[in-house]
Parts: structure tokens; sequence; C-alpha cells
């Protein structure tokens, strides 16, 4: 008889170590669309309603800044740190955030759709409704997060895990799952729980979404 293969193993985000050093402060006041930004420090700015659609931080540091409105249209975050950011509505579309740590912040309506993660890790961070429709998301981890709606219709999630996370709506209309690692997730509420194929959930939670299972595929249970 051939030999039993073995199960496959769930493979963890691959996140990248932002190297550490001490940057200069920048010019918050001269941000504008279409810059380029490289190893600055910027703390402390409001950026609300600002017009910075294709801007690039490469390698800096933003620190209690206020996002709120700021139009952040195919903004670039690349080997960056986020921190204590505040954004009600953050709005950055197509965006593209690459070996980012976003930690401590708290957005309400993230409109993220269509944009490209690789190596981001989201630490103590609250966040209301976060729109990853059609996003390619790549090695992904929230720690100790709390969101309230997680919209990842149509999207390529490759590689994603939650630690110490609550979800309370997690919609996965169309999305297509590899190595997603749920069980350090609380879940509250899943739309297309059919579209799970390629996630990893312990026994716990696989009872638990019995009942959400069985609606889907219309299994009537009574005692």
């Amino acid at each position: 008889m051939p030999a039993q293969s073995s199960p496959p193993i769930t493979v963890p985000p691959r996140i990248k170590r932002l190297r550490a050093g001490v940057r200069p402060p920048g010019d918050a006041a001269g941000l504008g669309a279409e810059e380029r930004r490289h190893d600055e420090r910027f703390e402390g700015a409001d950026l609300s309603h600002a017009d910075l659609a294709d801007i690039t931080f490469e390698r800096c540091d933003l620190v209690g800044v206020s996002l709120h409105q700021a139009d952040l249209r195919a903004a670039t975050f690349s080997e960056s740190r986020l921190e204590r950011i505040d954004a009600p509505v953050l709005s950055a579309p197509r965006s593209v955030w690459h070996d980012v740590v976003l930690d401590g912040s708290r957005i309400g309506s993230a409109e993220l759709y269509e944009s490209a993660w690789r190596s981001v890790e989201l630490v103590d961070c609250k966040l209301g409704y976060v729109n990853l429709r059609g996003a390619t998301v790549r090695d992904l981890r929230l720690t100790r997060c709390t969101v309230d709606e997680l919209d990842l219709t149509n999207a390529q999630a490759t590689r994603v895990a939650f630690e110490d996370t609550t979800v309370d709506h997690i919609v996965l209309a169309s999305a297509r799952l590899v190595h997603v690692d749920l069980r350090g997730a609380a879940l509250r509420r899943i739309t297309s729980i059919e579209r799970l194929a390629g996630a990893t959930v312990s026994p716990a939670q696989l009872v638990d979404l019995a009942p959400l299972f069985a609606a889907e595929l219309g299994i009537r249970v009574e005692d």
C-alpha cells in the first residue's frame, strides 16, 4: 500500500522584523500628493482631510497622527511603523502596505478595498468596519485587536493569523483563503461560511460554528 502523506500544517504569517533606528523629524506641513518620504518621523501631526494620494512613506514612523478622511488613495507604506493612529474614517483604497506595523491605533471605517498587503502586523488596535474587498493580503497577523466587521469579499488572503483577537462579523463572499488561522479569533458571525475552505479552526470553534454549517447545508436540528 502507498504510504499515507502527513496532513497539511497551517503555515504562519511570515512577518519581517522592522529595523530599529532613530529617525529625524519630518515636516508634516509639507506633505502632499505623490511625494516620497524616506527615513523620517512624523509625530502628533493632524493630517485630517489632507490630499496624500499616491504618497510614499518608506522607513518612516508615524506616531500619534490623525488621518481622518485624508485622501490616501494608492498610498504606499513600506518598512514603516504607524503608532497611535487616529482615523474615524481611513480612506486608502488601492494602497500598498509592505513590512508595516500598526500599533495601538483606533480606526472607525477603513476603506482599503483593492489594496495590497504583505508582511503586516496589527497590534492592540480597535477597528470598526475594515473594507478589504478585492484586496490581496499575504502574511498578516492581528494580535489583541477588536474588529467590528472584516469584509474580505472577493479578497485573496494567504497566511493570515489572529491572536487573542475578537471579530464580530467576517464576510467571506467569493474570498479565497490559504493558511488562514482563525484559532486565535473569537468569531461571532460569518457571512458566506462556505468560503472557509483554506482556513484553520480549533475543535471548540468547530462546535460553535456547527449551527452556521447546519443552516448553510439546510440541516434541521431537533431534539
